[in-house]
């Protein structure tokens, strides 16, 4: 099979998006939020772990903590009370702590749209700035989570394997305003049908546009080749 060029690989990217598109036209974010300081404090109690579980904590830790000026001043156990569910809690807790100082002592209260100014923050590297920055309308991104990590290597869409290396080829594979669309098709894709260890390939959508990486064709990740001599 001749090796595809990067014009046709930018081609199939765009018709594996739209494909999804058309499948999952209700694709959106999945964590509950109503202000860009609910997002980005959802957006950091997400790393290593679920949106459900996130929705489940926020209700009450928003209604307590309504400011960036309530999180400066939060008693330390008193806030890991309220997300003490949540994956890393104590290092999640320091950090929306000193995240609310920041955001006080240098943007008025306010959570920044800038990419590079969210990186600032405690708690927020770069993945976590791109999705807030990308559902505030600021810088153009396109963060890679574990989901879309996975999918661009099996679709064949990347070879590399750091996030920021991944979103780099993504993003030169298809236009600027398709990004944060792409990066919730990926995600959802990839929590419903293409799973980590068994993707449901027997249903895929976008199955003839993708080749499989590392994927045997029951589904399941090929077994390690044994070492020559054994």
């Amino acid at each position: 099979m001749p090796r595809e060029t990067k014009e046709a690989r930018r081609q199939r990217a765009r018709q594996i998006i739209e494909a999804l598109g058309r499948l999952m036209p209700e694709a959106k974010i999945e964590l509950d939020y109503g202000s860009p300081l609910e997002l980005l404090v959802a957006v950091i109690l997400s790393a290593q772990c679920t949106d459900k579980r996130v929705n489940l904590v926020t209700p009450a830790l928003f209604a307590r903590y309504r400011t960036a000026a309530d999180y400066a001043s939060a008693d330390l156990p008193e806030l890991e009370g309220y997300i003490k569910t949540c994956g890393l809690y104590r290092s999640k807790a320091k950090n929306l702590i000193a995240a609310g100082k920041a955001l006080v002592a240098e943007h008025h209260g306010q959570v920044p749209t800038a990419r590079d100014v969210l990186k600032t923050l405690p708690g927020v590297g770069h993945k976590t700035a791109g999705v807030v920055t990308g559902h505030l309308g600021g810088d153009l991104a396109f963060p890679v989570d574990t989901h879309i990590k996975r999918l661009a290597v099996r679709l064949g869409l990347t070879r590399q394997t750091h996030p920021d290396k991944v979103e780099e080829d993504l993003r030169d594979l298809l236009p600027s305003e398709l990004w944060m669309q792409a990066h919730q098709l990926l995600i959802w894709h990839g929590r419903r049908t293409c799973f980590a260890r068994s993707p449901a390939c027997e249903r895929c959508g976008v199955a003839a546009l993708c080749p499989k990486v590392g994927v045997a064709k029951s589904g399941k990740k090929p077994a390690p080749k044994p070492a020559r001599g054994k």
